[in-house]
């Protein structure tokens, strides 16, 4: 073989030859594959979670959330329970297929029309229009309940429910100034909530189921707006002041 040229290399050099050679190294298979999911990865952005407005619908899911309810409240008010039932839930259905029809994000309506068919079942099957306000009020004394508790225990429910929905872990809690942020916002929400057991529950108990129609509208998105916003600026005061060893 000596004499009639150098023995074949196949694809990859003879260990310690240092001629020249035009032949490209075959690069296993598995290495390629993970060099291409390497690259992939490099190039595909990162997914941004949703916000929590844009989990709600957006703007429309929000005003059509409360739709449903004013019908009620109309109807209840111009003619009697059971049209005002049937209107409520008609209004559900029908927001339901526009956003069908619109290819909007489905799941919010979906939620308002379970939320509205519980209502209407519960208030059908005791007689009393103020009974479609009851799972409402009962929603908001365990949201107010868990606000306290979260509290107590030092693990602000605002916080969690933020980051969690976002996906950033719960290191926050090691910031002493977003503690005390998120602190501040869940003080705001168990005053939100507080404030419709007091007032809705009060409504309830002397049966002014339109007044009580009212008072959900009134302090439903109206409130949490302003603890939205309240939430808003705590957690942008915290990130923006120094750290305590910068100061």
């Amino acid at each position: 073989m000596g004499e009639h040229g150098d023995p074949p290399t196949d694809v990859l050099p003879v260990v310690g030859d240092d001629r020249p050679t035009d032949r490209v190294p075959r690069v296993p298979d598995g290495a390629a594959a993970r060099g291409d999911r390497a690259e992939q990865a490099q190039e595909r952005p990162e997914r941004e979670m949703p916000t929590m407005l844009e989990q709600m619908g957006g703007v429309s899911g929000v005003v059509y959330s409360t739709v449903p309810v004013a019908v009620f409240v109309v109807v209840n008010i111009l003619t009697a329970l059971r049209p005002a039932l049937f209107a409520a839930v008609g209004t559900a259905v029908l927001i339901a297929i526009v956003r069908i029809v619109r290819r909007e994000k489905l799941q919010p309506a979906v939620s308002a029309l379970i939320g509205v068919a519980v209502c209407a079942f519960i208030a059908s099957r005791s007689g009393e229009a103020r009974d479609f306000y009851l799972p409402g009020l009962l929603l908001s004394a365990a949201l107010g309940l868990a606000c306290l508790v979260s509290l107590v225990v030092r693990w602000p429910i605002a916080g969690v429910i933020w980051h969690g929905i976002n996906g950033h872990g719960h290191s926050w809690r090691s910031d002493p100034r977003m503690l005390r942020a998120y602190m501040f916002a869940t003080v705001l929400w168990t005053l939100v909530f507080a404030a419709r057991v007091v007032v809705q529950g009060w409504l309830y108990n002397v049966d002014e189921a339109n007044w009580l129609g009212v008072a959900r509208l009134l302090m439903g998105y109206p409130l949490m707006g302003v603890a939205l916003l309240g939430t808003f600026l705590a957690v942008r005061r915290a990130k923006a002041a120094p750290a305590a060893g910068n100061t």
